[in-house]
């Protein structure tokens, strides 16, 4: 307890790293797979969806499937893009925003997407498409992982197929995610 107190007492920002695991201490404020000095990203092994073809097919199934649904694509785009921002996947970020400008996405929107309730850029249905992506995302952040509230605000812009596919679509985003993210996918290299 002293020694806590005395590592506190040093000041803001002023943290004991003797307690902290030795592969916590190595780290740097690089990238860990970059060497010092150089931007290049590496990732740590291919993705394995691209190891694993039948894998890759399964996603791209599942991927196909939710623009079926009646969900308008920007939409889609929309809830890619802010699962991949809250799950820090550098890679998807990257892709599914240069996507979304491709396919008509305006600059405001796709730079609003991380602050949407602050913006007045995004339609009712797309901030409860929006939010029903957070909640579903973040499951383990609450004990009610996606609040009543949030379905039912989703339920009353989209039917239950369009709701299929918004789930589906948060669920394989992800999965892509933490596929990226495990790997350290780099942004630009797919």
């Amino acid at each position: 307890m002293k020694d806590e107190a005395q590592t506190l007492q040093r000041g803001r920002g002023s943290i004991d790293r003797s307690r902290f695991p030795a592969a916590l201490r190595q780290c740097r404020n690089t990238h860990p797979s970059t060497t010092p000095g150089d931007n290049t990203m590496q990732a740590r092994m291919s993705n394995p969806a691209v190891i694993l073809p039948e894998a890759m097919k399964a996603l791209h199934a599942l991927k196909s499937s939710t623009t079926k649904a009646g969900v308008p694509t920007r939409t889609l785009d929309l809830i890619e893009l802010r699962a991949s921002q809250i799950n820090g996947c550098g890679a998807c970020v990257d892709m599914h925003s240069r996507h979304a400008k491709k396919t008509g996405e305006t600059d405001e929107r796709l730079f609003a997407v991380a602050a949407w309730r602050e913006t007045p850029y995004f339609s009712d249905a797309e901030r409860a498409a929006l939010a029903l992506a957070e909640a579903v995302t973040r499951i383990s952040d609450q004990a009610g992982p996606v609040p009543d509230a949030i379905w039912d605000e989703a339920a009353q812009h989209y039917d239950e197929p369009a709701l299929a596919s918004l789930v589906i679509a948060i669920a394989n985003i992800n999965v892509w995610n933490r596929l990226n993210v495990a790997v350290r996918q780099p942004a630009g290299v797919w």
